[in-house]
């Protein structure tokens, strides 16, 4: 019996440690405006929510998503995430999450700096987590003009 609980432990942490990769990756791969793999982390009928102030976005399906996506790390020359803190809640091959982001965006002479909390679904298809649904909710917002000449 001890070690088959043994086991679930350590599938419950690499379990955790893979949400924790596939959030970064994310932020990682936003950076560098790699949209079109940004795709592979996302359920085909994924959708994401994203809330600013009285504005709610809402993109359905990868198409959708990565259209939303690309049009908006466009008006960007510089993307910067930094990701914090991280908890989730794993039932068998579906999560939630929630993760705090730091994100700073700099374009058209100007600096946005905001703080995003993240509510995400998870599910596990063929043994890797995938991003069913994001909802992000910018907590703030600072911009700042910005000059980006070097």
């Amino acid at each position: 019996m001890k070690g088959h609980q043994g086991q679930a432990h350590n599938s419950h942490i690499e379990d955790t440690l893979a949400l924790k990769k596939l959030v970064d990756t994310f932020s990682n791969l936003a950076d560098v405006k790699d949209v079109k793999s940004q795709m592979d982390l996302f359920t085909d009928d994924a959708e994401v929510i994203s809330k600013t102030g009285n504005q709610t976005f809402h993109s359905k399906g990868k198409k959708e998503i990565e259209k939303a996506f690309t049009d908006y790390l466009a008006l960007f020359q510089i993307v910067y995430h930094l990701n914090g803190q991280q908890t989730v809640e794993i039932n068998g091959d579906h999560a939630t999450g929630i993760s705090y982001c730091f994100v700073t965006l700099i374009g058209d002479g100007k600096k946005n700096q905001s703080g995003v909390r993240y509510n995400d679904t998870y599910v596990k298809k063929n043994g890797k987590w995938l991003i069913k649904k994001r909802e992000s909710n910018f907590m703030f917002t600072s911009v700042d003009p910005y000059n980006t000449a070097k």
